[in-house]
């Protein structure tokens, strides 16, 4: 449909044109001997021409790539949740999101290993600015979150969005979302209601818990042991606390791309966790208005993605060096409070509190949130 091709991927009849050229990008063609180091140029060509859709991509390419990565960059990649799902069925995903690439490439392994709808995703243009990026996403199923637009230009991009985000969900493909703008850099996760607001812009007169329920939401909980970006996201969290404006350095969100998907994240795990088709009747007859009942559901994707997140030993290990104290001692060993310790002392200055506090808050976070419910 025309009015999505600003932001669109490629349609099928377009992979096969599209990887050809890519092909010839030198990027490109790292990412492709990365995933079949043993094959010739010509072999890995031939598995180019036999990609006629962003199926056959994602499942010939993408998904080898990402457990090439694993085997390096991780100790272990484990889903849950998922077998509750149905097979057929599109649902729209909204996770919590701490790496640009991994979180939505790992969902969708899951998803292929689980036998589910693979998703469509959404990303932001600034993320894909170089054409390597953009032609990548566009195989990879990724969709444009429009950014830095007047407030006229938003609202119409953001009605564009929900309209594109309907139409997909109509089509049987499942869509995944972040539950707020951007990576969760603190470590909170906390659900935006705008994201919430701007979903619901395309329901027409349809009630608005109606129309929400008939997305049918799966929060989803994405749990790194590590985040191999967690010292790139430290001066942004700090300026905030200092109340001072951040500003970006140049490749900075290239360089946080590379940085997490190269760099060694320990565990990862994923969970599923569907919300309870009742609650959307309790909050008809709960709240007032629709503002309150977005935040309400917002709550509810909170408390979901809250009670499933992994929590590992580092998340235990930071909320005792914050608090200063032990009292999850038994959730870790002395070698890994060790490694903790360590680094955190090669990442931050560590005669700078505000530092060293946002750093261990970055990971005891997970742990707060578990201790609200």
């Amino acid at each position: 449909m025309s009015i999505f091709d600003h932001i669109r991927p490629y349609h099928d009849t377009e992979v096969n044109k599209a990887l050809q050229q890519a092909f010839r990008h030198p990027m490109f063609k790292v990412l492709l001997q990365f995933t079949f180091p043993d094959a010739s140029p010509s072999e890995i060509k031939d598995v180019l021409s036999d990609c006629y859709s962003i199926h056959d991509f994602q499942t010939k390419v993408i998904y080898k790539s990402v457990q090439n990565l694993l085997t390096k960059s991780s100790e272990g990649f484990t889903t849950s949740g998922f077998d509750a799902l149905t097979a057929d069925k599109a649902y729209l995903y909204m996770s919590n999101h701490r790496d640009i690439v991994l979180d939505t490439s790992l969902l969708n392994v899951g998803l292929i290993d689980n036998g589910l709808i693979t998703t469509a995703s959404a990303i932001g243009d600034n993320l894909v600015q170089k054409d390597f990026l953009m032609a990548l996403s566009k195989l990879n199923r990724n969709f444009l979150v429009l950014r830095d637009q007047s407030p006229r230009e938003l609202l119409k991009s953001s009605k564009t969005l929900s309209e594109y985000i309907k139409h997909l969900l109509s089509e049987n493909r499942s869509v995944w979302m972040a539950q707020r703008e951007g990576r969760t850099k603190d470590g909170k996760d906390k659900t935006q209601q705008g994201v919430l607001k701007m979903i619901t812009m395309a329901r027409g007169k349809t009630p608005l818990l109606q129309y929400i329920k008939e997305l049918h939401i799966v929060p989803v909980a994405i749990s790194y042991e590590y985040d191999p970006t967690d010292i790139l996201k430290v001066p942004e969290i700090v300026a905030k606390q200092a109340n001072v404006p951040y500003i970006k350095t140049n490749n900075e969100d290239f360089n946080s791309i590379l940085k997490g998907a190269l760099g060694f994240k320990k565990r990862i795990h994923i969970e599923a966790a569907p919300l309870d088709p009742t609650i959307y009747d309790q909050i008809e007859e709960e709240e007032q208005s629709d503002n309150d009942k977005l935040k309400r559901l917002a709550s509810e994707i909170d408390k979901k993605i809250y009670s499933h997140y992994k929590l590992w030993p580092s998340n235990y290990i930071a909320y005792d060096l914050y608090n200063k104290d032990k009292i999850y001692k038994d959730r870790y060993d002395e070698k890994e409070l060790r490694h903790f310790e360590r680094r955190l002392a090669r990442r931050v200055n560590m005669k700078n509190q505000l530092e060293v506090d946002s750093f261990l808050l970055m990971y005891a976070n997970p742990v707060i949130n578990a201790l609200k419910l």
